[in-house]
């Protein structure tokens, strides 16, 4: 035999045996389980995506110990779609929640469309994750933003939460320090910092919980608007120089903040003996605001389908299971977190409609995903952002992922964009008429998705709609 293929066979047997091991090391062993989850935190913001002006040392530190992904996406390019997509497992046509407050964004007189109807809160009749980990006999715990509803029948203590602090229908604090106005946040000493006191916070429910499984949703509101951060590090980053590209010390203030936050979770499970039993997932909602930072090389921001609106940093790390350092390209996307937990817990998938595949078996062995492809469905309007040339920052579109391949669909204009994101990571060629079979191929699969979930589409014209002159 050649010593390649011995080699060969060496490998993949070592593979087996670890794959095995893996397996039989959580199978049944209800792992605590703690998400991370940053807002507006952008694909190139922490330090371990290459960036050079933040200083995220420990979740540079938690990228080195876990396994990253480069290719993990938000459901949507804003905040509420995706975090009702990631409680359900469910794309957004099957909830109905396509953007923030309403799609009917910016002036009338320039929405060529009529969206269809978009809802605020998540239906109780969806099932989320914490539920189904709580009737497991998980500890569970929203701490921070939830956005989902405010009301006794939508907050998190109806949605499978036993405690809840900081989380209703607000998308965004009304200040980073205290006094906090929130009631479901008692306010803290004056001057207090949010992104602290909700670490604060779940590092109590760690200590109170660490005898039992427990899921904490850490979901911070950092580092969305209001930009404000902690003095000190404002004229820290203030006295550093920028690399080319928008740079804000403020937010950079804010992003250190969130990264001190994961240092300290980290210690805490590691002080309390619970690494080799709790797997950690840092992620964020969408991508970065267009003031403070941006995503280059990857084009557009948060609220937009190209790729800096929806990619972002993604890490798992759970010791002695995950491979430290290592790098997964595998297209990746927030529905795939509830069954990836529904795994962990030893909780059956069958008979729930879940658009996500678990995550394990690519952790595990490197094994490819079974889908096709990725969607996006954003029927609605969103207003530029001051400073923006174009009219708006997001029209009603689709966007689809199919291998290296993205195709974007305007319904504005019927206009398709397509993309080869292995050559092109910043989307500034469209090749859909030089692969015109490439782009109809994918185009037609994007109808037919949308037709089996059902997907609403924009209604008709807009009587109030004025046409630009030439």
């Amino acid at each position: 035999m050649k010593r390649a293929t011995i080699t060969s066979l060496m490998c993949i047997n070592a593979l087996l045996i670890s794959t095995v091991g893996f397996a039989q090391k959580w199978k049944g062993a209800k792992p605590n389980i703690v998400f991370i989850l940053a807002d507006d935190m952008g694909w190139k913001d922490p330090g371990f995506m290459g960036n050079t002006y933040h200083e995220t040392p420990n979740l540079d530190r938690l990228a080195t110990m876990g396994t990253r992904f480069t290719n993990a996406y938000a459901n949507a390019p804003n905040c509420a779609p995706t975090r009702a997509s990631l409680m359900t497992g469910q794309y957004t046509p099957r909830h109905g929640i396509f953007t923030v407050a309403s799609a009917e964004r910016g002036k009338s007189e320039n929405r060529k469309l009529i969206p269809p109807e978009n809802k605020h809160v998540l239906a109780p009749r969806f099932v989320t994750f914490p539920e189904l980990l709580q009737e497991q006999g998980y500890a569970t715990a929203s701490i921070g933003k939830w956005h989902l509803g405010g009301s006794p029948k939508t907050n998190p203590l109806a949605q499978g939460f036993d405690l809840n602090i900081g989380g209703d229908q607000r998308g965004s604090p009304k200040s980073y320090f205290s006094p906090y106005k929130n009631e479901h946040l008692e306010d803290g000493p004056d001057g207090e910092y949010l992104t602290d006191r909700l670490t604060d916070e779940a590092l109590t429910f760690i200590e109170n919980n660490s005898e039992k499984p427990f899921f904490l949703y850490l979901t911070h509101f950092a580092v969305h608007t209001p930009i404000q951060g902690k003095k000190h590090l404002v004229e820290k980053y203030r006295s550093k120089t920028a690399p080319e590209g928008r740079y804000n010390p403020v937010y950079a203030a804010m992003v250190e903040s969130l990264d001190q936050g994961v240092g300290r979770v980290l210690d805490k499970l590691e002080e309390l003996n619970l690494e080799e039993n709790t797997i950690v997932i840092f992620f964020s909602d969408n991508g970065p605001y267009f003031r403070a930072s941006d995503a280059l090389p990857l084009r557009g921001s948060k609220g937009m389908l190209y790729e800096g609106g929806i990619r972002e940093p993604l890490i798992i790390y759970w010791k002695g299971h995950t491979r430290a350092g290592f790098s997964i390209d595998e297209p990746v996307i927030g529905t795939d977190f509830f069954p990836t937990f529904l795994d962990l817990a030893g909780i059956s998938k069958s008979n729930r409609t879940l658009d996500g595949e678990s995550l394990l078996p690519l952790m595990e062995s490197g094994k490819r995903l079974k889908r096709e492809a990725l969607y996006w469905h954003f029927p609605a309007y969103l207003e530029p952002y001051g400073g923006m040339k174009q009219k708006w920052r997001q029209v009603p579109a689709a966007a689809m992922r199919m291998g290296d391949w993205k195709l974007i669909e305007n319904f504005e204009t019927g206009e398709l964009e397509l993309y080869n994101l292995k050559t092109d990571i910043g989307e500034t060629v469209n090749l859909a008429d030089s692969e015109d079979k490439r782009a109809s191929k994918m185009h037609k699969a994007m109808i037919k998705w949308r037709e089996r979930l059902k997907a609403p589409m924009p209604t008709g014209l807009n009587p109030d709609y004025k046409e630009d002159e030439p």
